[in-house]
């Protein structure tokens, strides 16, 4: 299957060697996005709510210039420099995912790039057949 590379600049640009999103296939995988404005390129030192609203945002952005939106995400992946952070991480996600959310993992880290609170990856699956 051919991979095709996903770019928006509504999302940050990469920091690293990698790519925004990867499609193969009926799916979508979205690189681990941290709290930058894409406007600005700046990281968006606020408290964690903010900081994961600016992630989601990021990621439905991506996932819509890939053709899907946040309702075809079937997993993701939550790194918190503090797990005490998870309960109000969780109040901004259940907002974003609604009542059928996407099956997650959420561990702690020691670091993150940039020095922030918060990153998420996503998987994301829509049939085009």
């Amino acid at each position: 299957m051919p991979r095709e590379i996903i770019t928006t600049n509504r999302a940050p640009a990469a920091v690293g060697a990698y790519s925004q999103a990867v499609r193969v296939g009926d799916f979508v995988f979205v690189s681990g996005q941290i709290p930058l404005n894409p406007e600005t390129g700046e990281v968006v030192f606020a408290d964690i709510t903010e900081q994961t609203e600016r992630i989601l945002v990021n990621i439905r952005n991506i996932l819509q210039e890939a053709g899907m939106g946040l309702e075809d995400v079937v997993k993701t992946t939550v790194f918190l420099e503090l797990m005490d952070d998870l309960s109000r991480v969780n109040e901004v996600y259940g907002r974003f995912f609604g009542p059928n959310p996407p099956a997650r993992a959420a561990v702690e880290v020691a670091r993150l790039p940039k020095d922030v609170a918060i990153e998420i990856e996503a998987v994301a699956y829509k049939s085009r057949g």
